[in-house]
């Protein structure tokens, strides 16, 4: 009987670590706009809190990038010290610490014509959103760190590509398979 009760426990504790992390929330930039000049992304910042393990979606034709840059360069538009740089058309960041993080657009100009992005990160984990999906065209770089503060109506990305370099996110159910595998191998043993 002990054996049962300790098999139980840790497919309990399976269950939490490996379903937990896909609680997190993606957030596609820009909402249908995209990453593009002529969106005020502070106004889509507005209302929305981000959470560690959250991700943002750009989504942007050619002659784009995204750069993660310092406040500074942030603030003045200073291209060519990007921290971290992409063009591919589809860049996805998983949010890992807590903070502001900011974005622009390295092509010289186009930080100065609204592409840059201020989003700041509360410390709480991620909660889970609604299955439905809505817009909000609302922003500001301001977010609470409580999660139970978060905007739930947020459009999610379709189809969802993780960002697995900041480790798995398996779905529920690859989650529940693992789980039995494991419940029948501490059964068994």
């Amino acid at each position: 009987m002990a054996g049962v009760f300790s098999g139980l426990v840790v497919c309990a504790v399976l269950v939490f670590c490996v379903v937990v992390p896909s609680f997190a929330t993606v957030y596609n930039v820009g909402e249908s706009s995209g990453w593009t000049m002529g969106t005020d992304y502070s106004t889509w910042t507005s209302g929305k809190t981000f959470a560690v393990g959250d991700s943002i979606v750009f989504n942007y034709g050619s002659g784009h990038t995204v750069d993660e840059v310092s406040g500074s360069d942030y603030n003045s538009c200073t291209v060519g010290n990007a921290i971290t740089s992409d063009s591919s058309g589809a860049t996805t960041i998983t949010l890992k610490t807590a903070g502001t993080h900011y974005f622009i657009c390295g092509v010289p100009g186009h930080c100065g014509s609204g592409m840059k992005l201020a989003v700041t990160v509360g410390s709480g984990s991620p909660t889970a959103s609604p299955s439905g999906s809505g817009s909000s065209s609302t922003g500001g770089s301001g977010g609470s760190s409580l999660p139970s503060g978060r905007n739930t109506t947020t459009t999610k990305t379709s189809p969802y590509t993780p960002d697995l370099s900041s480790g798995a996110n398996f779905s529920p159910f690859v989650a529940l398979g693992i789980t039995c595998v494991a419940f029948f191998m501490l059964v068994l043993s």
